[in-house]
């Protein structure tokens, strides 16, 4: 009875469980859900949050992304290593899980009612004073520090408890053969949490203030603290549903011996010898392997073009949407957007595309889609200094929604290819590889890589504010870099495809099918990156 062979066709495609395994699977079901629910909740809220403060803007977001995330995530990560090595994983969960919704908690009844007290104006001030102009993003967290906090931990959210915790757990307590069938399912309901959730934080977003909320003087104020208690109280149900799991289901599931002669994940996890590579150990192995610098400069260009186009999006949105109520309402529709597209490429586009016209053609789909869609973006900008835009912005309320429709194609298509198209033929492009050249190569374009992307479109703004002073101003040099970074990528989709492509194609389904399994021994577990 174990496998898909035991399913019809349509079910082995939506729902590949077994009837005894629906008690074991609807819970974990439930938690991802959720967890994938509040980070898609709270992301919009954060940008929000910053980009709208008083005297901020989004230049803040390069600031943020280097100078308050990157820190954020060592510290967090170092204290869930020190808490993983003293606690049960069970403990752990709970532990981690306590310390995100405490803060939340903290954050909607006290930090963000009082965050104008708590303001550092006096010291941000003096640094106004000091730094270029171009240092305002810099600036900003200082002086709204509280709302940076806030920023870093629902980033945060995805890497500790969704990366971490979650898939932690599931790994252990789920068999390969369960895994095989289980994970694909998860997947599915992370597209489809992005949709429903951008309608809730649409519907949050109150126009009027109601008198029933204690807290708050205007609309976006109760609308915060409306959102992030539907977090919190959200988290409190992934904490009674993972303790139900763990005690009712799990623990039966134990005590009957059900996975003696399956191995769980974990156990296979374990089983795999973890590999220390410095910085410059992996550097250096990535210099021996052409494969794998064009597989690393196909993540880094990702994760560059996709940082570059964010923050001019996103100014975009500001210059629409001033109001911070009207602010979040877009950014949440365009995350139900983004999870309609998701869901739409995932059941349709992803592995047919692959198995009919293989490897290649998949994986320039990206690229292909943030090239055209920028072309739109960017010629708004260039239409502004000729008299032929006039006529064209006609049909528009505001000159800017020309580009903000361009650009919300391009982050809404940009993502749903990227939770797609994009790591599917990721995962692929691995599978030739050896045992130890995996965990080598996932090691460093899942670790290295995706650093160096986000933190590279951090500098590039960063350095270009420096000159610059506001977003506006660094737009056309932003897209010089842009369409460079586009054809790096697309360059090494091109080479690599040349390597992989032969064997991905006369074995696809079957490469299809590995993609769970390698899925289940990640770099993350097998290989660490540790400081020079």
């Amino acid at each position: 009875m174990s496998g898909q062979q035991s399913f019809g066709k349509l079910k082995s495609f939506l729902w590949p469980v077994h009837r005894h395994e629906v008690k074991k699977l609807v819970p974990m079901l439930i938690l991802f859900f959720l967890i994938t629910f509040i980070y898609n909740l709270l992301r919009p809220t954060k940008i929000s949050l910053m980009v709208m403060a008083e005297g901020s803007g989004t230049e803040v977001i390069p600031y943020l992304k280097l100078w308050a995330v990157l820190p954020g995530a060592f510290l967090i990560t170092y204290f869930f290593t020190l808490v993983a090595n003293r606690f049960t994983r069970e403990q752990t969960f709970y532990i981690m899980l306590s310390l995100f919704l405490g803060y939340f908690l903290l954050f909607a009844g006290f930090l963000y009612p009082h965050r104008e007290i708590l303001q550092l104006d006096s010291f941000a001030s003096l640094l106004q004073g000091i730094l270029p102009a171009g240092c305002r993003g810099f600036v900003s967290i200082v002086r709204h520090w509280n709302l940076s906090i806030f920023y870093v931990m629902s980033e945060l959210w995805a890497t500790i408890i969704l990366s971490m915790l979650f898939w932690g757990y599931a790994n252990e307590v789920s068999t390969i053969e369960e895994a095989k069938r289980f994970y694909g399912v998860f997947v599915l309901a992370s597209n489809i949490s992005g949709i429903f959730c951008g309608q809730v934080g649409k519907a949050l977003s109150l126009k009027h203030t109601v008198s029933f909320l204690p807290i708050g003087y205007t609309a976006w104020e109760q609308s915060v603290v409306l959102i992030v208690a539907v977090a919190v109280v959200l988290g409190a149900i992934i904490i009674g549903t993972f303790a139900y799991l763990n005690r009712v289901v799990i623990h039966a599931e134990l005590q009957q011996s059900h996975a003696i002669h399956n191995k769980t994940v974990s156990e296979l996890q374990k089983e795999t010898p973890k590999m220390h590579l410095s910085l410059f150990e992996c550097f250096a192995y990535l210099k021996q392997s052409r494969y794998l610098c064009y597989l690393t400069l196909i993540v880094v260009s990702y994760n560059i073009v996709y940082n570059l186009s964010e923050v001019i999006w996103t100014e975009e949105a500001r210059q629409i949407y001033s109001n911070p109520v009207d602010f979040n309402a877009y950014m949440n529709q365009i995350t139900s957007v983004t999870g309609v597209l998701s869901t739409i490429m995932a059941l349709f586009v992803c592995s047919k595309v692959i198995r009919k016209f293989g490897w290649l053609t998949a994986a320039l789909i990206s690229p292909i889609i943030w090239l055209f869609t920028s072309l739109g973006f960017f010629s708004f900008f260039i239409l502004e200094e000729f008299s032929l835009a006039d006529g064209i912005y006609a049909f528009f309320n505001s000159p800017h929604n020309l580009a903000l429709i361009f650009g919300s194609a391009q982050i809404a298509l940009g993502r749903a290819t990227k939770y797609t198209v994009f790591d599917e033929t990721k995962e692929i492009a691995f599978i030739p590889l050896s045992k130890e050249n995996q965990r080598k190569g996932k090691a460093v374009v899942d670790g290295i890589a995706g650093w160096v992307g986000r933190s590279g479109g951090s500098i590039i703004y960063q350095t270009l504010l420096l000159v610059c002073v506001n977003i506006a101003a660094t737009i056309p040099y932003v897209a010089v870099m842009f369409f460079i970074v586009i054809g790096v990528w697309i360059y090494s989709v091109r080479a690599l495809g040349k390597m992989v492509e032969k064997n991905v194609d006369e074995n696809v389904d079957q490469m299809l099918e590995e993609i769970i399994e390698k899925e289940l021994d990640p770099a993350s577990d097998s290989a660490v990156v540790t400081p020079l």
